[in-house]
Order: C-alpha cells, then structure tokens, then sequence
C-alpha cells in the first residue's frame, strides 16, 4: 500500500492534478506568495495559542500537544498535526488555518484525517476537532462516521490515480488554478 501524507488527501480534493505532479510526473514546485504567507501565519498563531485558554474550546482545561507526528499502518498514512488537545478522556484534533473565511471542504477533511490518526494513535474513539483561522474564528467539527468513510474512499482514489499514472481532469473551480504552484504545468489551464 502507498503511504500518503495528510496533505495529500487536501490537495487531491482541492485539486487532483496537485497529486499527479506530486507522484506520477514529479516537478519542482513554485514556492507561491500565499504559501509564505501561510507558513509566516502558522508561526503567530502557535504563538498565539500558547497564551491563550481553553474557553474558545468549550473546555476547562486540558493539554496541549504541538506539531505532533502521527502514522497510521491501518491507513497507510501520516501527517504532523499543528495541535491537538488532551482534556480527561477526550481528544481533539486542532488545525490553524491561514484565512479570514470559513474551512473549505478540503480543510474539513483533512481535520478529520488528522482525528482518524489519533485514533489509531492513541486507540480511542475522536468525536469533534477545530479548525482555527488567522481571524480568530474557531470552527468546531463533528467527526462523522460518514466523513471517515470519505477519507477512506478519497485515499483509494489517490492511490489509483497514482498507479494507474493518468492525468486527472482539472478542478472545475478556475479560480484554484490562480495561486496554484504547478499552474505552469497544466496544458489546459489559462
């Protein structure tokens, strides 16, 4: 079984052909303004968050763990989380986010991945996890028994685009292709 990163399973439902030219045609990727952006962002929020309560959480108290690296064999994956939270008995799986706007599909679902690897991780079941943004909005998000089997579906369908070595078509959502670091690559993309 191919073992994929978390990140994998975001850029493939943001766009599949990020996954092509990541394993089937590998290029050097342009390092676009808004990935800078994104790494500066992820800074001031770990900082951010160390000074803060567990009230934006709905919790009392708890501890945080930052940048851990998590592989599941069940899965084949892995992936290092920005945070999560250990309050008693719970866990919860925290990304920080880089935007003003609501998480995007893509977004969702890697928090959920990220919740499926601390499952296996620490052999309990992870029912919510945040997504946190640059603007101070936290999202809570309901960890689904159907969002698992999504996961589980998109991560086989990566692994076919990969061995089968087809281009995907590209994402109806021209806009994505703007600040897209393989851009340059795509034939049909203007």
């Amino acid at each position: 079984m191919l073992k994929l990163r978390v990140n994998d399973l975001k850029q493939y439902i943001y766009c599949p052909r990020v996954i092509y030219f990541t394993y089937v045609c590998p290029v050097e990727k342009k390092l676009t303004r808004k990935m800078v952006y994104g790494s500066e962002a992820h800074l001031e929020l770990d900082r951010l968050e160390k000074r803060r309560t567990f009230k934006r959480y709905n919790l009392k108290e708890g501890e945080r763990k930052f940048h851990t690296s998590l592989y599941s064999p069940r899965l084949g994956l892995e992936g290092r989380l920005d945070m999560h939270i250990v309050a008693g008995s719970e866990i919860f799986p925290v990304e920080f986010k880089h935007s003003a706007h609501s998480p995007s599909l893509n977004h969702k679902y890697q928090l959920v991945a990220y919740a499926m690897l601390l499952e296996d991780v620490y052999n309990k079941p992870v029912r919510y996890g945040f997504i946190c943004n640059t603007s101070g909005m936290v999202v809570p998000l309901e960890i689904t028994p159907n969002s698992r089997v999504f996961v589980k579906e998109m991560l086989e369908k990566i692994r076919l685009l990969v061995s089968s070595e087809s281009m995907p078509k590209r994402t109806s959502h021209k806009k994505k292709c703007i600040d897209c670091e393989f851009r340059n690559f795509c034939g049909d993309v203007r």
